[in-house]
């Protein structure tokens, strides 16, 4: 009777074993989870501020510069433009690269034509 005793305290060690590392894993799939949610979210809203800003630059008349100003809703993001002209001037190369808190997230390229 005693070895039968011995033997369920080791089995019931065993699950328990097996159960926190099991428990461990799917935490650790939940973190990593919600880090790659948190990552998508942040270049998802880069994306959509890179082409608001460039369809607001289009929209301007041909400048050799533009401003761009983030809307106060993008906390912690901030835009880099850089104005290449091309063709002899009557075509400019926007790049925009979007940050989040001095990292970036997001390069965005296009085209504005002087018509």
């Amino acid at each position: 009777m005693k070895h039968e005793k011995g033997s369920t305290l080791l089995e019931v060690l065993v699950a328990l074993a097996l159960l926190g590392i099991v428990s461990v894993l799917f935490l650790g799939s939940v973190a990593n989870s919600s880090t790659a949610r948190v990552i998508a979210d942040e270049r998802v809203s880069a994306k959509i501020l890179a082409e608001s800003l460039i369809d607001n630059i289009k929209k301007q008349g041909y400048e050799s510069s533009y401003d761009v100003s983030i809307p106060p809703e993008y906390i912690g993001y901030s835009a880099n433009l850089t104005v290449e002209s091309l063709a002899n001037g009557n075509i400019q190369k926007l790049t925009i690269v979007i940050e989040h808190f001095n990292r970036d997230v997001l390069t965005l390229e296009s085209f504005k034509v002087d018509r």
